[in-house]
């Protein structure tokens, strides 16, 4: 495949790449690349996770490396539990991306491994001499930023995922949208200690089965990859999905960025749909209504996430 081609392919379902042109030298210049992906081992995996799952998988596809990153102490730092209720969480995580990722292709590594060395402590605090607690602080989590008596871990937070770039030793770092002040950090302050600044590939996030915010195991608003299928069929039914809108409505985004890109053409009602446009217009003129785009998601989410069955069953305990 040409590096044309392959841009292309990688600006699927992409809001952002920072930058394009980084991007394209990389590809003619460099045969190994690596890409990483960070998760705080807090909850299960959800349909969220999926988009950038896809995201990797499609980049394993193109001869990238991917790393996976299981946070184990940004988890701890943010509170959700003790070191081994968190690692235990982290091993669940893992089982459901090997579902879905080459294993020939994916490194898991457990952050505690990379961020206990010594070079990575004497790293943070290079960052921490460069950056103000204002930048730090517009780079910490929504809710950490709305929180009238932040802990200190809350700075030190974002500041480590800008060293596990350098740690992990990979080109490109890939994430949600609501990953962006964080990578922005590591573009302007790496290179002030010595560092190259990580190209940064910017996923769409999907919105909860409520509808609300963002899809998230702490709101109890997802659909999980390891769910079974009576309960996906209950979240599905019972989800968000006004008619003949596409505002914040989760069906549509879990069609847009799950069910298309991994099915190309779909059913409804006896209706083929060859891309997203065609059914995103035949829902706005209510051709097509929530109830019928729901009865189908279901069959549709069940065929993609049955290899999950195959490795894990800790919805079961």
């Amino acid at each position: 495949m040409d590096i044309d081609e392959s841009i292309k392919k990688i600006k699927e379902n992409v809001l952002e790449i920072v930058t394009e042109k980084e991007l394209i030298e990389l590809l003619k210049n460099k045969r190994n690349i690596s890409a990483y992906v960070g998760y705080e081992p807090s909850g299960k995996l959800h349909l969220g996770h999926l988009v950038t799952i896809m995201k990797l998988k499609q980049l394993q596809s193109l001869g990238f490396k991917i790393k996976v990153l299981l946070a184990d102490l940004h988890a701890y730092l943010n509170n959700k539990g003790t070191l081994e209720e968190i690692r235990k969480i982290a091993e669940e995580n893992k089982k459901v991306f090997t579902a879905f990722l080459d294993k020939d292709r994916t490194e898991f590594i457990l952050g505690s491994q990379i961020q206990l060395k010594p070079d990575y402590f004497i790293d943070l605090q290079k960052l921490a001499l460069k950056t103000t607690i204002s930048r730090a602080e517009r780079s910490m989590d929504m809710i950490s930023r709305k929180d009238e008596n932040p802990k200190v871990s809350k700075i030190i937070y974002p500041l480590m995922q800008v060293i596990d770039i350098v740690h992990l030793n990979v080109d490109i770092a890939i994430g949600g949208m609501d990953q962006r002040k964080i990578h922005m950090l590591a573009r302007d302050n790496l290179p002030k200690i010595g560092y190259k600044a990580p190209i940064c590939i910017h996923l769409p996030l999907i919105h909860g089965i409520d509808g609300s915010e963002k899809m998230s195991s702490s709101k109890n608003n997802y659909i999980a990859l390891d769910d079974d299928e009576e309960i996906i069929r209950k979240k599905i039914f019972n989800a968000y999905c006004p008619m003949k809108s596409i505002e914040k409505n989760p069906i549509i985004e879990i069609y847009k960025y799950i069910i298309f890109p991994y099915f190309n053409s779909i059913e409804i009602k006896g209706r083929k749909f060859n891309n997203y446009s065609e059914f995103e217009n035949a829902y706005l003129k209510d051709e097509i209504t929530p109830q019928d785009i729901k009865e189908e998601l279901v069959s549709y989410l069940i065929e993609i996430l049955k290899p999950v069955r195959k490795v894990i069953t800790w919805s079961k305990r």
